[in-house]
């Protein structure tokens, strides 16, 4: 867009190429400098850093991601000791709020076992298989104070300490906090109400910080469920007013990958959800297999193909979802997404044109070998050691296959899914004669904050979603 100037270069780790070679230095007051020292060539990964009372540590990964290692280090002179390791087949997950000790010195990690995310405590799990871990929030002396849930649509706040496991609340919704110094701070997001209600907690007595954000003017129509024989959680929202009886055309509205979800009991994630319904849809949101919050191996059910379970789980959803609401006409469905959604998206009209008749395919991955390193290789392996989980997960060769109205979206700026994603799907769309748009963004970067371009963005994408199935 600006010619004048000069292009900003950014560095970039594609999957199969280099990465960035990482270094770690304890520095001194005075001045002095010590360098840590661990395998780089062995784990070149630097996950964290703890310092804690109790000792210094780092954890490092190896490239496939098949362990996970904790060193202690000596601060005076910057060597390593192997203090704790986990390794899985498949990866081993990082989990935010690990390592850390309790106050009496005990080792706090979290592990998959039993089929569960479990934390464990000097190598022994403390929480139940029915528990899911998700993170850990603070250690209160020999308290340890996280956030897990049992129904993957809310995350409550739990500790575990000498006198066992607690449930700090109750209510469903999605809950983060923080216990220090005998205060508790407990945030949560509801579908009774919007944004975040955030309370203290100290000596018995309880404050509610007053929120002064604007009111979104919206109230989300949500109905969750769960659908099919993989029990996928699966949001249904309807136009405000609808008449029962009357047909809605569909528009699945999905994210879908790893490391996201969007069916959750929590109102400021059915927003915009609620306003393309409100433009007279019926929006369908679904967290297939891949997504967080059911256990590790529903999130590994994607290793190897990122394409077939992903979009497998939408198409049952949706039908299964049409069984429970028949004003859903699954002879018009659209799907709109961005990123992992937008990949869905564009994938679901390529293979399944039967079921999708539309979509939008905002900064979408089209070609899995262009995505970065540490995320790509997780689930799909080195490019040179699995040519086969990239080509079954990849978009290029399914051009020649597209039959559907297809706009593909793309921030030129975007440092995350670059714009090559975009432009080398709609040439190999162009060499395979099939028409489709594409709308550039000059100067957004993977996510689009200038408020003026984001509007007219969700004009635009209703403006197609209606021409295209005919609303």
């Amino acid at each position: 867009a600006n010619p004048d100037r000069t292009p900003t270069v950014v560095a970039y780790p594609a999957a199969g190429t280099a990465n960035a070679h990482v270094s770690l230095r304890i520095h001194t007051l005075d001045g002095g400098s010590t360098q840590v020292d661990w395998d780089g060539v062995r784990d070149e990964y630097l996950v964290t850093a703890v310092w804690d009372a109790h000792d210094l540590l780092i954890v490092v990964q190896p490239r496939d991601q098949r362990a996970l290692r904790v060193l202690r280090v000596d601060p005076d002179t910057g060597t390593t000791s192997p203090v704790h390791e986990q390794t899985d087949a498949a990866w081993v997950e990082i989990v935010p709020g690990v390592p850390a000790h309790t106050e009496s010195g005990g080792l706090v990690t979290v592990a998959d076992t039993d089929g569960a995310r479990r934390l464990v405590v000097d190598g022994e799990p403390v929480t139940p298989p029915s528990l899911q871990v998700r993170d850990v929030l603070d250690v209160e002396g020999d308290a340890v104070f996280f956030r897990a849930g049992e129904d993957p649509t809310s995350i409550g706040l739990w500790t575990w300490g000498p006198d066992g496991l607690a449930a700090v609340t109750s209510e469903a919704g999605v809950h983060s906090g923080r216990l220090v110094a005998g205060t508790l701070v407990v945030a949560r997001q509801s579908l009774d109400g919007d944004g975040t209600t955030t309370t203290v907690h100290r000596n018995g007595s309880e404050w509610t910080i007053a929120s002064f954000a604007d009111p979104s003017g919206l109230t989300p129509r949500v109905t969750l469920l769960t659908a099919g024989e993989r029990g996928l959680r699966t949001a249904v929202l309807l136009p405000t007013g609808h008449e029962p009886g009357t047909p809605l055309p569909v528009l699945m509205d999905p994210y879908g990958g790893p490391h996201a979800q969007r069916v959750l009991a929590a109102r400021g994630a059915y927003l915009t959800s609620q306003w393309f319904a409100d433009q007279g849809f019926a929006v369908v949101v679904v967290d297939g297999r891949g997504t967080p919050g059911r256990g590790p191996e529903f999130e590994r059910a994607v290793r190897g193909d990122l394409a077939a379970p992903v979009l497998d789980d939408q198409v049952d959803a949706l039908h299964a979802a049409a069984e429970q609401y028949p004003d859903l006409d699954l002879t018009r469905v659209g799907i709109r997404g961005w990123s992992f959604g937008g990949y869905l998206a564009a994938l679901a009209v390529l293979r399944r044109p039967d079921v999708f008749h539309a979509a939008v395919a905002g900064a979408p991955v089209t070609d899995w070998a262009l995505y970065d390193t540490h995320y790509t290789e997780r689930y799909l392996g080195h490019p040179e050691q699995a040519p086969d989980a990239y080509a079954r997960s990849s978009l290029i060769e399914d051009a020649a296959k597209l039959t559907r109205p297809l706009l593909l979206v793309h921030g030129l700026a975007d440092d995350n899914v670059v714009a090559a994603h975009t432009l080398r799907l709609s040439s190999a769309l162009l060499a395979a004669g099939r028409p489709h748009s594409v709308l550039p963004l000059s100067g957004v970067t993977h996510m689009t904050p200038q408020e003026v371009v984001a509007e007219n963005l969700l004009l635009l994408q209703v403006r197609f979603l209606k021409d295209a199935l005919g609303v």
